[in-house]
């Protein structure tokens, strides 16, 4: 980053400090996500985004002439070492924390953020929703958001009987029971419903179930390490050659890095913003971060939540001016809670009063080779009420 100076400790993660000061102290924001572990690629989008974010706020003179101050720890797709890491961001007192991949880590880290820390948190992620802890705001989709309009469309393009392959957590359990409802609310049926380890690698047995059973969509919630696994088995297996079809509603380009070629072709997936969105600001906004990371792995995506962490960064900015730079917990929490932004990655979005949650336009889109192409999509979304 331009103007700026990185340091690191043995215990204390990365600090990355403006060059310019102002004498109330700079604004510190800490980022606790999994940099190391198998949702790294995702955990890395989601520090180069608020790199990327923070670059963008301080060469504007940041937030009411103060600069931002990031500081990262890794939590290490670990929700224990999670709950210990955190607590470095405390001890440094940041005034934000933005982070956690899995809902178990933002379980496992929350009531050090905002009980011992006083700390405001936001969770970035595409998760299952109906966390409305106070001081704590979800600014990534969720399954009312993604589902509604997506269900139907699948039953209306033929699929009726539906397998739902997933992993054993807390996102994928309460998606499948929305997905169900809409399932048979518009006429199709589940056939089978089952939950893996998070590290399973091996789905033979499932595959042939999907093949014996004439399934003919696959509602896949399996996530990392799991995930390069299954989608290559089920291509493999002729599944989507004879007819069928699959989506994963967070998969997204970041994911197409850390899967073997093509095998994801004709997938769905529903979320905020995938590189195909066309209006202005997210294609700039897009090649602006491209342009600060060049031949990056680690892409700026929605379905990694690095789309979550500009949402949550850009919120909270608005959050803090209208606080008159008032950085305590419960002052900027109050403003966070109706901010809005006006461009964003996907289009605006805006926090939806006593929801603790974000509506955003939401797209569907299938893979086709690299490529996501965007079938629809619909224009602010709201949540689900708390």
């Amino acid at each position: 980053m331009t103007n700026e100076s990185i340091d690191a400790g043995p215990a204390s993660g990365l600090v990355i400090r403006p060059m310019w000061r102002h004498s109330a102290g700079p604004i510190k924001i800490g980022i606790a996500t999994d940099t190391t572990g198998p949702l790294a690629i995702f955990g890395n989008s989601n520090w180069q985004a608020a790199q990327f974010t923070v670059k963008l706020i301080n060469d504007a003179g940041g937030i009411l002439g103060r600069p931002i101050e990031l500081y990262l720890e890794d939590t290490e797709s670990d929700p224990a070492k999670a709950a210990i890491n955190v607590q470095r961001l405390i001890q440094k007192k940041v005034n934000l924390v933005i982070g956690g991949l899995y809902s178990s880590t933002r379980e496992a880290m929350k009531n050090t953020i905002l009980e011992r820390g006083k700390t405001l948190y936001i969770y970035p992620q595409v998760y299952e929703g109906g966390d409305c802890t106070p001081h704590l705001y979800c600014v990534g989709a969720t399954p009312t958001q993604q589902l509604a309009d997506f269900i139907p469309y699948l039953i209306r393009q033929g699929n009726k009987r539906f397998g739902m392959p997933s992993a054993d957590y807390q996102w994928p359990h309460v998606t499948n029971k929305l997905a169900r409802q809409l399932i048979e609310a518009n006429g199709g049926e589940v056939i089978f419903e089952e939950y893996y380890p998070l590290d399973q690698i091996e789905y033979s047995s499932t595959i042939a179930k999907i093949v014996g059973e004439k399934i003919d969509h696959v509602f896949n919630t399996i996530a990392p390490p799991g995930i390069p696994a299954f989608v290559k088995q089920l291509a493999e297996s002729g599944f989507q050659k004879n007819g069928g079809t699959q989506s994963c509603i967070y998969l997204d380009e970041n994911v197409q890095s850390v899967v073997a070629k093509n095998v994801l072709d004709g997938t769905y997936s529903v979320t905020d913003f995938f590189h195909t969105v066309q209006d202005p600001f997210s294609q700039s906004l897009l090649a602006k971060y491209n342009g600060m990371f060049p031949r990056t792995p680690y892409l700026f995506t929605s379905g990694s939540g690095a789309t979550g962490v500009y949402r949550a960064i850009k919120l909270y900015e608005q959050s803090v001016i209208e606080a008159n730079g008032d950085l305590a917990m419960e002052a900027v929490s109050a403003v966070f809670d109706r901010a809005s932004i006006s461009e964003g990655p996907g289009g605006p979005a805006a926090m939806i009063p006593g929801t603790h949650h974000a509506a955003m336009n939401i797209y569907v889109a299938q893979a086709k080779g690299p490529n996501w192409e965007v079938i629809s999509h619909t224009s602010m979304v709201p949540p689900a009420s708390c």
